[in-house]
């Protein structure tokens, strides 16, 4: 069973003390002290007083604990003397009250004959006269990306007898890289954690128990993490249900750029947890083109020990996601030329290559129940529809084909033109328009821009003008798509001037329950979606203040 390590930037002892019973207290199985700064030395201070307050945090720790001082030229905070910080290892591991472990630099292990013996001193070692219980951690870090000598790395550190544990640790470049630390996690010689820093690494964090890896970190807080892409402990326990993932686990995900700030994580895993479903859905960063979603995907569906059963996509590949499948739902996602869910229906473990994949556009379905619920009647509604994205895409489609008139307002004319164009030449029921009198009073106005939206272009702005139009009938009905924060500025205002409004809240939860039921033939317990993003919405962002 995977481990949870809590890592504690030490400079004072107390706090850390204090840190180390909060993370015992969150469900930390151990932590790691990073004495690198309490360890430095402050004017004329003896080497035996640096010493004595490093030993004295271990004693006092209460959890099993990591010890390292990393120094700078591996991505640590210590500058000083390399002797002194190795004659602390050795005086730890045969203290009274050892650490648990010592994780020690291969860089640094290797650098002389000297520096091998006082540290095999320090740890458990076959070739040990008397018993000593802290284990050697062996580890290689790269903030870079992937180091080129990675596997003669790993070689040396599995066959040093003294070694009890492998650490690899490096930048991943994208989350193909999680693949090779799934793969070095599965192929271990001995114990192995295995990690890829910044946020194309964040699944392999996630994912430890999966492949076997010996323990993952996660900070104490989301300002206090010591290596990019860490989540916190809250997070790993009970967004991601850490304890709950073994190797039969299937793998869901979001692919994008940005996925940070997605709700579908939340509702998701909170769903399969509600139903008793062997499933994750982690995040999945993929940036930019149609190559780069085709050669990410292709290498995540392929690889059969990570069960990859299914996806959400979000921009910019709601386009890439078309090609090479087959169309599953209602709402025909090549028609839409949009798809926001990916499914493996067929997935056979023993040859990968014959699983066969599907899309659907579940913001289409979303879009229609929503209206439906507001409009009885969408056969000659007029609509206005501001946008001219994928979402606007899914929006006009869905009126149109129900004989609605849809006007289409983008500050580009050229594209909603373009849009009108694609859309009636799909020979829809109704009728789409590129502009038209802003001043003409529409039944329904649907936002699908992303003006108003909380950390977007332009979060304060109105997304419809709506103090600047002519009044218009209390029954007409304002839609906004965004659901970050829930009540808009477009909304606010609509609700001061009597209309009814939809918010986006709704469409999110709407389209993320029918993915949902596609992946697991089951339907999501009822409100569980809606009331987990309201609430995660409604928190304060700055609590201590």
């Amino acid at each position: 069973m995977s481990m949870i390590c809590v890592p504690i930037m030490v400079e004072e002892a107390n706090t850390a003390l204090l840190d180390a019973s909060l993370a015992q207290a969150k469900g930390a199985d151990l932590v790691e002290y990073r004495v690198d700064l309490l360890f430095e030395q402050r004017e004329e201070e003896p080497l035996e007083e640096r010493m004595s307050r490093v030993l004295d945090l271990v004693k006092e720790s209460p959890l099993p604990c990591i010890v390292t001082c990393r120094p700078h030229w591996e991505g640590g905070e210590y500058h000083g003397d390399d002797d002194e910080r190795i004659s602390l290892y050795e005086a730890l591991g045969t203290s009274d009250h050892p650490p648990a472990y010592i994780d020690v630099e291969l860089a640094t292990y290797t650098r002389s004959a000297n520096i091998r013996q006082k540290v095999n001193l320090a740890v458990d070692h076959p070739k040990q006269q008397r018993s000593v219980t802290t284990k050697l951690i062996l580890s290689t870090h790269d903030f870079h990306g992937r180091p080129s000598d990675l596997t003669r790395k790993i070689l040396t550190m599995n066959d040093e007898p003294a070694c009890s544990v492998v650490k690899i640790a490096y930048r991943a470049r994208s989350i193909r890289d999680n693949l090779e630390l799934f793969e070095i996690l599965r192929d271990r010689q001995k114990p192995t954690i295995a990690l890829g820093m910044g946020e194309f690494g964040e699944m392999s964090r996630i994912l430890a128990p999966k492949f076997g890896g010996l323990l993952t970190f996660a900070s104490l807080r989301s300002e206090s993490t010591t290596a990019p892409g860490q989540p916190t402990i809250d997070d790993l326990l009970n967004l991601y249900r850490f304890r709950s993932i073994s190797p039969t686990t299937k793998v869901y995900g979001i692919i994008g750029y940005p996925v940070t700030q997605s709700m579908s994580p939340l509702v998701h895993n909170a769903g399969f947890e509600k139903i008793g479903w062997d499933g994750v859905y982690v995040p999945m960063p993929v940036e930019g083109s149609y190559e780069s979603f085709k050669a990410t995907f292709s290498l995540i569906a392929d690889d059969n020990a990570l069960d990859f059963m299914g996806s959400s996509v979000t921009i910019p590949h709601k386009q890439h996601a078309l090609h090479g499948f087959e169309d599953v739902g209602n709402w025909n996602p090549f028609e839409i030329n949009a798809a926001n869910t990916l499914k493996n229906y067929n997935y056979d473990t023993s040859n990968p290559e014959l699983s066969l994949w599907q899309c659907a556009n579940t913001d289409a379905d979303a879009i229609s129940r929503v209206i439906d619920e507001a409009i009885a009647e969408l056969r000659d509604c007029k609509i206005a529809i501001y946008g001219s994205g994928g979402v606007a895409k899914a929006a006009a489609y869905v009126a149109a084909q129900r004989s609605a008139d849809v006007s289409l307002f983008n500050r580009s004319h050229k594209r909603a033109e373009e849009l009108a164009s694609l859309l009636n030449a799909m020979d829809l029921s109704g009728s789409v328009h590129a502009g038209g009198d802003p001043n003409r009073s529409f039944d329904l106005y649907i936002n699908c821009t992303p003006v108003g939206m909380t950390d977007g272009p332009d979060p304060d702005a109105l997304s419809i003008p709506i103090p600047d139009m002519p009044p218009l009938p209390p029954e007409t009905v304002f839609f906004d798509t965004v659901y970050n924060p829930i009540e808009t500025p477009m909304l606010k205002a609509a609700k001061e001037h009597g209309y009814r409004t939809i918010d986006g809240v709704q469409m999110f939860v709407k389209q993320a329950e029918a993915q949902f039921q596609l992946w697991t033939g089951k339907n999501p317990p009822e409100g569980l979606f809606d009331q987990l993003v309201r609430a995660k919405l409604s928190e304060d962002p700055n609590p201590d203040q």
